[in-house]
């Protein structure tokens, strides 16, 4: 898949949306994560039950959101994830993350240097206790071994579906056009979702892979609620949660622009992709 340039993006996005609303409101990003503490973030770890933040997996230190594993004498499948307080449906999403040290004992091998934003999240209050995943889009956050390519900013589908070049895809992920970011250095990913229409995602500035209609179906989530996961039932909107999958990550970046009010406005919308383009090259 070839990259594209946000301006690119930014022609896509023009043509998939109407133009009804009109807004003098310039859209502020809004800093999900403080810098000090989880008070806005609500914690899910499998095999535990909500708000039990397991040996404090999850923890803030020196301004920064740590996945940490010190607490552990093993990782057995406690797969975690840490919810924003609120769902969004169309919104640009930006994280800062760089892994670091050591994977624990027992994670698995695919887990290494491994996580993610998980985009269009169930209700982390419908998890069952033993859920491994929330039935959401997964952007992948992979790090390189120092030797081999490994693209980051990649699909995976826990629990979900989407459509590709205008055809349902199945599997469970599928890699982006990305380069390759090995040792500690911090990566910047941003999201840019827009309800159930399409998703890009955005590595370092350029646009990495791109997809359409979000969609509960499939596999690759389990012991979760059937009720919850009706197949088929298109994704317009969701929490947003990051993950612990065994090897310790760093997030000292995490805000969002909510682009909800300007999403029927291609104008506007245009214009406001347009301006963050030029902050870029700025």
């Amino acid at each position: 898949m070839k990259k594209a340039t946000i301006l690119f993006l930014i022609a896509l996005t023009a043509i998939a949306c109407a133009s009804t609303l009109k807004s003098k409101n310039e859209p502020k990003w809004i800093s999900l994560f403080n810098g000090k503490d989880l008070n806005d973030w609500t914690v899910k770890i499998s095999k535990h039950e909500l708000n039990d933040n397991f040996a404090n997996t999850f923890r803030v230190e020196n301004g920064v959101m740590k996945v940490s594993y010190d607490g552990y004498k093993t990782f057995d499948e406690q797969y975690g994830h840490i919810f924003y307080k609120k769902p969004f449906s169309a919104y640009m999403l930006r994280v800062e993350y760089r892994f670091t040290g050591d994977q624990i004992d027992g994670g698995p091998g695919w887990a290494y240097r491994n996580s993610g934003a998980m985009l269009h999240c169930q209700d982390p209050k419908t998890m069952l206790k033993d859920q491994d995943y929330p039935i959401s889009i997964e952007g992948q956050m992979l790090g390189g071994d120092g030797t081999n390519e490994r693209s980051t900013g990649n699909l995976c589908t826990p629990g979900t579906n989407v459509e590709i070049d205008g055809k349902l895809y199945t599997p469970h992920c599928i890699n982006s056009s990305s380069k390759t970011y090995h040792g500690d250095q911090w990566v910047r990913a941003e999201f840019l979702v827009l309800g159930d229409s399409v998703i890009h995602h955005i590595i370092e500035g350029d646009t990495v892979l791109t997809y359409q209609k979000p969609q509960i179906g499939g596999g690759n989530v389990s012991n979760y609620d059937p009720n919850v996961k009706q197949d088929g039932k298109a994704l317009k909107s969701g929490y947003i949660s990051l993950q612990s999958e065994s090897h310790p990550v760093e997030f000292r970046k995490v805000e969002l622009l909510d682009l909800e009010p300007y999403v029927n406005n291609k104008a506007k919308l245009a214009e406001i992709l347009a301006k963050i383009a030029k902050e870029k090259k700025d």
